[in-house]
């Protein structure tokens, strides 16, 4: 990790959270072991993979002061770091760190996230609320849900390794590159933390990778269930995540039909999209942000006649209320790939996606199923595809429609490929789909392209 970029971010923080503590050169050995008891545990609270006790802050105004603080002093005739690892319970591997901001010595306490039972110090359990250091026993129900946390706790994309270890990421490098930003050859795999402990590349360095092995496809059914025609399949999978996503975001662009509204038109036409694409872009980031891969399975995208489904397997952490979900309280499922996200501008970190949708499709968009959380966006059609007969278009023409969707500068000559049937055919489909206001050819013949209508 960049401790640096990291102290600086937590300095940027309104308020401490319970996960982290600043100090200038304050030091009470005993009182600073139970603070990393109280921050461990408070750390598997919020699903933090580890919490910081920093020297050279002040206090009140996260301003960035120095500190004389010796973490190599001795206590009692013992080495200060023997006692407080002496002392824990069970054994954690934390480690100090000094760094220089501004030319000031910083001194960085890195404690881990408790695992299995709580952090104790001297046979005490202490858990941090709010800003307060307290004993947890004096907090039953929260010792109770941190008992249930630990208990339920999984491994993440992080600790968990790659079926793949001869992973490549020239397109991760290329992607930071159009953000502005140049990944260190030296450095990227400890900063962006795609190894395990055990030196092994990880689930989260092989979804950043070339190739994901991951499949993303977004099918599309000709009716409303999925038991009906399924006429088109796009693959984005099984390429670097940030790319596969931004294909995917541009393939909404492309699904996101621009309607003509001649109701009540007066001097111009209304144009209407078929969905809001703000609420399906922040569906689609969560889906793939939140996702549960370590169960191996992939976001699903289904789009039906009357609605885009967006299915991302897992549910809420234990410690999210309904009520904080909708508020926008985020808790990341994948701490190190949301912190990705924020650096690289994809997500936000006020929460505004969940908000987002609601407020253009209110509450009842989300559903909450066993094993998964699926976001539906409804369509606002003007009128259906249908013929003036009353009777829908045959899977020949739909799916011509669905190809000009996906490539407005396809050829009647690719047409015949795709279809298998003859040049003549192709054309009388076309001239039909023309007639009847499906598309539009804007431009020559030859240098033109398809504008699907409905």
């Amino acid at each position: 990790m960049n401790l640096k970029n990291l102290v600086l971010d937590l300095c940027k923080e309104t308020n401490e959270q319970e996960w982290f503590e600043f100090k200038e050169n304050w030091f009470q050995p005993d009182k600073l072991g139970e603070y990393v008891s109280a921050l461990s545990n408070a750390a598997a609270f919020h699903h933090k993979k580890y919490a910081y006790f920093i020297w050279g802050i002040e206090d009140k105004t996260h301003k960035v002061v120095g500190t004389t603080f010796n973490q190599y002093c001795d206590y009692n005739n013992e080495p200060f770091q023997n006692f407080l690892a002496r002392n824990l319970n069970p054994s954690i591997n934390f480690s100090f760190e000094e760094i220089l901001i501004n030319k000031k010595r910083i001194v960085v306490l890195i404690i881990p996230s408790a695992k299995e039972i709580p952090t104790a110090f001297k046979e005490k359990r202490f858990i941090r609320i709010g800003s307060a250091k307290s004993n947890l026993k004096d907090y039953p129900k929260r010792e109770i849900q941190l008992f249930k946390i630990l208990s339920s706790k999984d491994d993440d994309i992080q600790s968990i390794p790659s079926k793949y270890q001869n992973l490549t990421f020239t397109k991760l490098f290329g992607y930071y590159g159009s953000k502005g930003i140049v990944l260190n050859k030296n450095t990227f795999i400890k900063n962006l933390g795609l190894k395990t402990d055990e030196n092994e590349f990880n689930l989260l360095a092989q979804l950043l990778s070339d190739n994901s092995h991951f499949p993303l496809r977004v099918s599309i059914f000709e009716g409303k269930t999925k038991g009906s025609n399924l006429f088109s399949v796009r693959e984005f999978g099984n390429n670097c995540l940030l790319y596969t996503l931004e294909d995917i975001l541009r393939y909404g662009d492309v699904l996101n039909l621009i309607q003509a509204d001649e109701k009540d038109r007066i001097v111009e036409r209304k144009e209407v999209a078929l969905f809001d694409s703000k609420a399906f872009r922040e569906a689609v980031i969560n889906a793939i942000l939140h996702n549960k891969w370590v169960e191996g399975n992939e976001p699903m995208i289904s789009v039906f006649s009357d609605r885009i489904e967006i299915l991302s397997r897992g549910t809420l952490p234990p410690t999210q209320t309904m009520e904080g979900f909708f508020l926008g309280q985020s808790i990341p499922v994948n701490e190190k790939l949301s912190e990705i996200f924020l650096q690289l501008h994809i997500s936000e970190k006020s929460g505004r996606g969940v908000p987002k949708i609601t407020e253009i499709y209110g509450k009842e968009a989300f559903k909450f199923w066993e094993n998964s959380i699926v976001v539906t966006i409804p369509f606002k059609k003007i009128r259906e595809v249908k013929k003036e007969t009353g009777k829908k278009l045959n899977a020949r023409r739909l799916r011509i429609l669905s190809e000009m969707r996906d490539n407005p500068n396809i050829t009647t000559a690719e047409l015949e490929l795709i279809l298998n049937i003859s040049e003549t055919a192709i054309e009388n489909n076309i001239n039909y789909l023309r007639k009847n206001g499906y598309i539009e050819r804007i431009g020559a013949k030859k240098n033109g392209y398809w504008k699907v209508l409905l």
